[in-house]
């Protein structure tokens, strides 16, 4: 059981022009294996002198459409993260962990972008955090155009996430064009403590139930518990391993402790700020402690807000079925905010057999046809002379 966030209007309702999830920033590094840094966008209907290219400095001045305007500290950061990450790429190799922006633009007008990250340290899973478009026609062209080159610029990517809005039919349309499929639908809510509600979290009730901050000693607690709370063919989508909900969190997240296993049953933590204003959070429930929705979730979000700020809003999901911690959520007084379909897709690609493993498997064949039983060979008949 999870709760996350995506990118509504500022009034609280979900943006059809926004494809998003929680996030950081960062810009492609270059490279010299990866595809041209500006390339022309496919041919097709409306797409003559599109070009499609990684975010650069001189771009964010243009930026200014209503569908940007929500994403400028993220695009600031993201163009002053790119020299550090080609430093730590070159140093310790692979892809980079910071987000990468592609801007699509016709001239000087921007006609859209994406903002894509990687989910796990391996580089195996990516996800599309936003897809923010200016245009008013050819809105699913373009879509397409942007996820297909984002998904060629990630090489080592085996599988992609990405959300869309229920009500965002040309979306829906262009992912499942480039091969993703819906794995859930999630209801989106905004929630902040009434003015004068905010203080200390409730006492601690019983003994055996801590909380606890997230650090490296609760790191594995945590992954043991989103992994159980995690559907089957989404976490093997995720491929995550323990460091990763806390490198995306960095230590900014708490849980509660069952006393007498050792385990997390509860916890909250931060996964970015809202671009809307606010934070994003994933708060997540052990499926056998499902008891814990009310008191104990109500602990962990009143000390999220407490530390992240009483006067920012949270940002949660909860899975569209699950009518327990949907109606715990609107007795608190959380305002649903519309519903998105979280999708997936898997990357296949061909992979080469190296030298040494064909060796083996003809040394391999060799033997076994030498154990094979001996028959005298059939004689070969002779043609007429």
């Amino acid at each position: 059981m999870t709760v996350q966030s995506h990118t509504p209007h500022r009034s609280g309702s979900i943006s059809p022009r926004d494809l998003s999830a929680p996030a950081e920033s960062c810009s492609i590094p270059s490279d010299p294996a990866a595809p041209n840094p500006s390339v022309p966008a496919a041919a097709g209907p409306g797409g003559e002198g599109i070009q499609l290219e990684p975010l650069a400095a001189w771009h964010l001045p243009l930026l200014g459409d209503p569908a940007f305007v929500p994403l400028h500290p993220l695009l600031q950061r993201a163009v002053l993260l790119q020299l550090p990450e080609r430093v730590l790429q070159l140093l310790r190799g692979g892809q980079g962990h910071a987000p990468h922006v592609l801007l699509a633009r016709r001239g000087q007008t921007p006609l859209g972008l994406i903002v894509s990250r990687q989910v796990n340290r391996s580089g195996s899973c990516w996800q599309v955090q936003h897809l923010r478009l200016a245009v008013a026609d050819q809105r699913r062209d373009l879509s397409k155009q942007l996820l297909r080159e984002a998904i060629l610029r990630a090489r080592n990517a085996t599988s992609w996430i990405a959300s869309s809005s229920s009500l965002d039919g040309d979306r829906l349309a262009a992912l499942r064009e480039q091969g993703f499929q819906p794995l859930r639908t999630e209801r989106l809510w905004r929630w902040q403590a009434p003015p004068g509600a905010s203080g200390p979290p409730p006492a601690e009730a019983p003994a055996e139930a801590p909380l606890r901050a997230l650090n490296r000693r609760t790191a594995w607690a945590l992954f043991q518990l989103e992994q159980a709370a995690c559907p089957a063919q989404l976490r093997q989508l995720l491929d995550r391993s323990s460091d990763d909900p806390l490198d995306q969190s960095r230590g900014r997240g708490w849980m509660v402790l069952d006393g007498a296993r050792n385990q997390a049953v509860a916890a909250v933590r931060w996964l970015g700020e809202h671009p809307g204003g606010g934070h994003d959070l994933e708060l997540t429930v052990h499926p056998a402690w499902a008891h814990l929705v009310g008191s104990g979730t109500e602990r962990l979000l009143r000390q999220a807000q407490q530390t992240l700020g009483s006067r920012d809003p949270l940002w949660l999901r909860s899975d569209a079925h699950d009518h327990n911690l949907e109606g715990w959520l609107q007795q608190l007084g959380a305002e649903p905010c519309g519903e998105r379909v979280l999708m997936a897709r898997s990357v296949w690609r061909r992979q080469e057999m190296p030298a040494r493993a064909h060796q083996a498997v003809r040394r391999i064949g060799a033997v076994l046809e030498q154990l094979q039983p001996r028959r005298r060979p059939m004689p070969t008949p002779l043609g007429p002379r």
